[in-house]
């Protein structure tokens, strides 16, 4: 399930997720979906053992900056992409949660998959999902670059251990998942994200 972390002062970190149905359930064991429907915001607090918030009360005037994780729950729950690419809709709340932290000229932190909202939401950013080539075969989603650009927003190449800044638009992104590479440097890149949001802040 889908988390939204926030930092504020530097040191305390809180967890929100939206309060809507799962697009879908998937059964990791069988690789297939299940036949049941689980809640975004509870699923999230049985990953962050309940120490989480409504998406919806969120209010980017306590908050220094805002991160988003990646994964499928971003492509399926907090935006349509998985479904509808490059035409998706953003969930109303991880909408309004960008362009608050963005009017408010605070940093925006996402990683894997999830720049795709920033590139929905703010035409002309620029971000990363790691190559726009499946260069050696590490990078088999090297296509979502191009959908990236049809946006209106530049994409810039990056290995899987660096992030990209946009500092015009203090947004900072790293591809993470989106290569296939050791943990390390996926951490390493997620890493260097989180560093350059935190000098923004």
């Amino acid at each position: 399930a889908p988390l939204v972390h926030l930092s504020r002062g530097g040191a305390e970190v809180k967890i929100f997720a939206p309060n809507i149905e799962q697009r879908d359930v998937v059964n990791h064991l069988k690789g297939s979906p299940a036949e049941e429907k689980r809640n975004v915001l509870v699923e999230s607090a049985r990953l962050a053992r309940g120490n989480i918030q409504d998406l919806a009360e969120l209010k980017a005037s306590e908050f220094d900056a805002v991160i988003f994780p990646g994964g499928f729950g971003v492509a399926k729950n907090l935006c349509s992409w998985a479904v509808d690419g490059k035409n998706c809709t953003v969930n109303e709340h991880v909408n309004s949660t960008l362009q608050a932290f963005h009017s408010a000229k605070k940093p925006i932190g996402l990683c894997c998959i999830s720049p795709v909202l920033a590139a929905k939401v703010f035409p002309g950013c620029e971000v990363t999902v790691g190559q726009d080539k499946n260069v050696d075969g590490r990078f088999p989603d090297a296509e979502t670059a191009s959908a990236i650009a049809e946006l209106g927003c530049k994409h810039v190449c990056k290995n899987v251990n660096e992030s990209h800044v946009d500092k015009a638009n203090k947004i900072v992104t790293t591809c993470a998942f989106m290569c296939k590479a050791p943990l390390h440097e996926i951490f390493d890149g997620i890493g260097t994200m989180v560093q350059e949001v935190l000098k923004l802040a």
